[in-house]
């Protein structure tokens, strides 16, 4: 234990010798005083007696006892006051991990990303330090959520989007599985088919604007967008990572920007590993049309290309374990910090001064008596 302000030590001691040695010779004037005065006759019997000797050992005990509480008390106090305390190595690590959720938000993956969103919610409750980023996409691009700390607003952010997965389903398994036009709708749904529309109009307008001219799910320009939405993508001292949701249907009515190879090199080149999941060919969205295995063959081949792994999303295999998997797999980059830090120790001086103070008070009041 060491002292932090030692030079109190020597003020309050000196403060306190000067204080006794003034009540010292209060306390000597005031018995000459009554030594120049008339003598009792005969105060040997009375001192001789059981009752004065019991009375006159306690009084001599409890001016200990008061003495000793405030010489206690005063050099706890002066101890307090100098603070008591003792240096410590502090080993802080600081969490580097960026992480960048990449969702292809076409209405074929609604089930695919409802569960990842929802399981995500409790990942994020647990988080501490790293940071999470949420990129969604059609035909363009949309940072839905910065890179931010902020779990509670990423929380809200994740129920928002299993608000927009949940309209999603409600409309293709209620309405665009069924009904082949719009006239085919029952009068008591057209209600709520409109809802319905309004409702997904509101998040459809960023990531299906200029569809009609570009096609959707362009894949490569979804996770080229989530790349360069790193800030200081080059900076060393980050560990940064994509996990990104498709199934690759590529629809594509002009060259895009950055195909999926493009984008796997770019995000290789800068240090950034992505992490795929794939649905399962039960799920697999219009078959007839796209080859399940040559859609998932290359959406592999593009993550495993950045140094991540691949996933195919079965009952064998729920989201949950893919996540968990992920976590165990991508260790953060921890920079270690070695400090030392001060810890106050009040607390031996504190009950001292505590025990000092009651023997004083108890003292006081006997004597007083």
């Amino acid at each position: 234990m060491e002292l932090m302000y030692k030079w109190m030590v020597y003020v309050g001691i000196a403060v306190m010798a000067a204080t006794i040695i003034l009540m010292i010779s209060i306390q000597k004037k005031k018995k000459k005083d009554y030594e120049s005065g008339i003598r009792v006759a005969n105060t040997s019997k009375i001192r001789s007696t059981k009752l004065y000797r019991s009375l006159s050992v306690q009084y001599k005990v409890f001016r200990v006892l008061l003495a000793a509480g405030l010489i206690g008390s005063m050099l706890s106090a002066i101890v307090l006051a100098a603070r008591p305390f003792k240096n410590d190595d502090i080993m802080s690590g600081v969490k580097k991990r960026d992480i960048i959720l990449c969702l292809d938000v076409s209405y074929s993956l609604y089930e695919l990303n409802s569960e990842f969103t929802d399981y995500l919610k409790g990942v994020v409750q647990g988080l501490e330090g790293d940071r999470i980023g949420i990129s969604v996409f059609n035909t363009s691009t949309i940072t839905y959520v910065p890179l931010t700390d902020d779990y509670d607003y990423v929380l809200q952010k994740l129920d928002e989007l299993g608000e927009y997965f949940a309209l999603q389903k409600e409309y293709y398994e209620d309405y665009y599985s069924k009904y082949g036009y719009y006239g085919e709708i029952p009068a008591d749904k057209e209600q709520r088919y409109e809802e319905l529309l309004e409702k997904l109009d509101y998040f459809d307008a960023g990531t299906t604007y200029n569809s009609s001219l570009k096609g959707s799910s362009l894949i490569g320009e979804g996770l080229g967008s989530a790349l360069f939405s790193f800030p200081y993508i080059d900076d060393p001292d980050r560990t940064r990572v994509i996990i990104m949701c498709t199934d690759n249907e590529l629809n594509d009515f002009m060259p895009q920007i950055m195909d999926l190879d493009e984008a796997a090199k770019a995000c290789k080149n800068h240090k950034v590993t992505m992490f795929g999941i794939f649905p399962s060919e039960d799920k697999f969205y219009l078959p007839e049309e796209y080859d399940y295995e040559e859609c998932s063959t290359e959406f592999q081949r593009a993550v495993e290309m950045t140094g991540g792994k691949f996933y195919i999303r079965t009952p064998q295999q729920p989201v949950s374990e893919i996540v968990k998997d992920i976590q165990k797999q991508e260790a953060m980059v921890v920079k270690i910090i070695m400090a030392k830090q001060a810890l106050d120790m009040p607390r031996v001086p504190f009950i001292l001064l505590m025990i000092s103070l009651a023997f004083f008070s108890l003292a006081g009041l006997v004597l007083q008596k």
